[in-house]
């Protein structure tokens, strides 16, 4: 299916591994120019040449933070300037971040929103204005299964997520006169580099027995990969979702209890 992605402009935020990185490829591959953006130089760089070496469309990096204004600024600057329109944003950077209530401070709760919330509104104001002149655009919120079904130790990020999904809903509403389209992919347990560097690198666990572990609860039985967010993620980035605003799309295996 030709995805109608071609000579598209998209920004991917987040994009040096996992989700990000894999939304990118495939983008790329169906003929998208693309920026990504993280805060690592030297993974930056290994991404952009491992999408280049397989895409049809141009790839960037640009490293930022995206609690910075400035280095918001900077990325949607970037891709203008590089190719010359903005159709595209997926706010997808982010990390877990889940503790009990008592334990979790202001600090991290104002780190928290900056990173997850504020960086997707500050990288939307910016990217708005360009999406406008093409006459459209598509913005897709990266968030998680916790917006929807708040566990127990899930601070801040429950939070932070279930206020991306109100603004996914409130932009899809505000943006539609401007054919901007706004969704949301919930996220459940999917392969990550997060994984490997938190569980493999720093505790010694081995991957794959974690992942085999951690599937038990899965209807399906087995983790996600990244490439199937992916996927998800470029179809609604893509003309062939030019009908679908305003909503939310569980890539969990199954996990969540509610639609």
């Amino acid at each position: 299916m030709d995805l109608e992605l071609s000579g598209k402009a998209a920004i991917i935020t987040g994009a040096s591994e996992g989700i990000g990185k894999a939304s990118a490829k495939i983008m790329c591959e169906e003929g998208a120019n693309v920026v990504i953006c993280a805060r690592r130089v030297d993974v930056l760089d290994k991404a952009v040449n491992e999408i280049k070496s397989s895409g049809k469309g141009k790839v960037i990096g640009v490293s930022a933070d995206v609690t910075n204004p400035d280095d918001i600024k900077k990325v949607v600057d970037a891709c203008v300037n590089e190719f010359g329109r903005v159709d595209i944003l997926v706010n997808n950077a982010g990390t877990s971040n889940a503790n009990n209530f008592e334990t979790v401070d202001d600090d991290v709760w104002q780190q928290d929103l900056d990173l997850k919330f504020f960086g997707a509104i500050r990288f939307s104001r910016f990217a708005i204005e360009h999406m406008k002149k093409v006459g459209g655009g598509r913005i897709i919120n990266v968030t998680n299964l916790g917006a929807k079904q708040p566990g127990a130790n899930s601070v801040p990020t429950s939070v932070t997520r279930a206020a991306g999904l109100a603004l996914t809903k409130a932009m899809s509403k505000d943006l539609a006169q401007y054919n901007i389209l706004v969704n949301t992919v919930l996220i459940g347990l999917i392969k990550s580099g997060q994984h490997q560097n938190r569980f493999h690198n720093e505790k010694g666990v081995d991957i794959e027995q974690y992942y085999q572990e951690r599937s038990g609860n899965i209807p399906l039985k087995r983790f996600g990969e990244a490439e199937e967010a992916g996927n998800i993620i470029s179809f609604l980035a893509s003309g062939k979702a030019s009908y679908i605003t305003g909503t939310s799309m569980n890539i969990d295996g199954g996990t969540s209890g509610v639609l």
